[in-house]
């Protein structure tokens, strides 16, 4: 799935989390963790579903995902690179590290831009 499609898909634009981060989405579906509000979830099941995006440093260069994770299923819904201006800065601002990353700051910000949220 391209950007374009995901803007497109109204069902997964209202689904996307833009808080969510990969830490939290473990925490809730795999692991009884601490979570930024519990009253946030109605439950702590295999029914809930949560959609979010993911910056993944372990390729290079790095991929932006949007991740559908319920229960212990996890599908990668669309994968795509970041403008290379982004890249840079962003691979400097998480030290260069190998990992999977929250879509924060400028890279939210350019990405919901694309997707006129």
């Amino acid at each position: 799935m391209e950007l374009h499609e995901i803007k497109n898909n109204l069902a997964i634009m209202n689904a996307v989390d833009w808080e969510m981060t990969p830490e939290e989405a473990i925490a809730l579906h795999l692991e009884w963790g601490p979570l930024r509000d519990l009253s946030y979830y109605n439950s702590r099941d295999s029914n809930n579903e949560t959609v979010y995006f993911v910056i993944n440093t372990w390729k290079n260069p790095p991929i932006v995902t949007l991740v559908k994770r319920k229960g212990f299923d996890s599908e990668d819904l669309a994968t795509f690179n970041l403008p290379e201006r982004l890249e840079k800065k962003f691979l400097a601002s998480v030290g260069y590290q190998k990992g999977v990353f929250a879509v924060e700051g400028e890279v939210k910000e350019w990405l919901q831009k694309e997707l006129a949220c």
